[in-house]
């Protein structure tokens, strides 16, 4: 993006009420190429006059390597990368190793909390049960535990956050973050195939292209886009906190707030009786999660 593109869109952003970041960087130094879209939001917050209470911070913390390197030294980098002293939300990765100590892992991120370099955490497509585990693990250790799950949320991929295991998780406190709310862009009609999407549970992807095509028709039918039809759905669930989209254009970011007044419209439990058929990975994901 144009950097005074980016500078007026944040701008916009946070007058429109939208008013958290998530700035996590990807990529492994060595392996992929290197990221800068942490550091250059520093740069577009500055020049945009955004006050640092005026936003929330939100920043992973990879598990890949833990505990040799430690969750203090990764999220202490992450902050000068952003330019901050402290992230309001840090979300864990996924789970990739069977001898994770929850334990030892709550107690690290209670003494942030306890230190205030951090808000709040929450973990990124988690099994329930490994939420439920470290919760217990973080209430003992003084902390609040995990205020999100951040999951995979669509009108397609809805098998996991609407299931019932993780309704005891939300039933607990927990909230959900929607992601991939639009299939990396498949369900607002960008198929290309050298687009970079996240993974896919249960090999459903060709089932979301065609998907696509009835969730557009109904979008014309309803005078609302793709994009912000699938954004309304997200909302539609009951213990959703936080609705995760990527905008390059203002165009693009005012579309997309503007499934505010979608939802509104249409009504939440319309809504979601008018996306049922779209949903693909009903008894083929398992609602237990990873």
């Amino acid at each position: 993006m144009d950097f005074g593109d980016a500078v007026k869109m944040i701008r916009h952003a946070v007058d429109s009420g939208l008013n958290m970041f998530d700035v996590a960087v990807y990529g492994i130094p060595g392996i992929h190429p290197p990221v800068f879209t942490d550091v250059l939001f520093s740069a577009i917050v500055r020049a945009a006059g955004i006050a640092r209470d005026d936003y929330l911070l939100s920043t992973k913390l990879w598990l890949e390597g833990y505990p040799e390197h430690s969750l203090r030294d990764q999220l202490a980098n992450a902050l000068f990368r952003v330019g901050a002293d402290h992230a309001d939300v840090a979300v864990l990765g996924d789970i990739r190793s069977d001898d994770l100590d929850l334990k030892a892992l709550a107690e690290d991120l209670a003494a942030l909390e306890k230190e205030g370099l951090l808000g709040c955490w929450g973990v990124n497509n988690w099994s329930a049960t490994a939420v439920r585990t470290i919760r217990e693990h973080a209430l003992a250790a003084g902390s609040p535990g995990p205020q999100l799950a951040q999951l995979k949320y669509s009108p397609c991929r809805r098998a996991i956050p609407d299931g019932e295991p993780f309704a005891a998780v939300f039933a607990e406190g927990v909230s959900l973050q929607a992601s991939d709310v639009l299939e990396g862009g498949i369900l607002a009609g960008k198929s290309g195939e050298s687009r970079q999407v996240g993974r896919d549970p249960g090999d459903i992807r060709p089932r979301i292209h065609e998907a696509a095509r009835g969730i557009a028709d109904l979008a014309a039918s309803l005078d609302a886009t793709a994009a912000q039809l699938c954004i309304a759905f997200t909302l539609t669930h009951p213990s959703t906190s936080t609705v995760l989209f990527g905008s390059t254009s203002m165009q693009q970011l005012t579309d997309n707030i503007a499934a505010l007044d979608v939802l509104e419209r249409v009504g939440a439990s319309e809504l979601r009786t008018l996306m049922d058929p779209f949903w693909v990975d009903r008894d083929i994901v398992d609602p237990e999660g990873p």
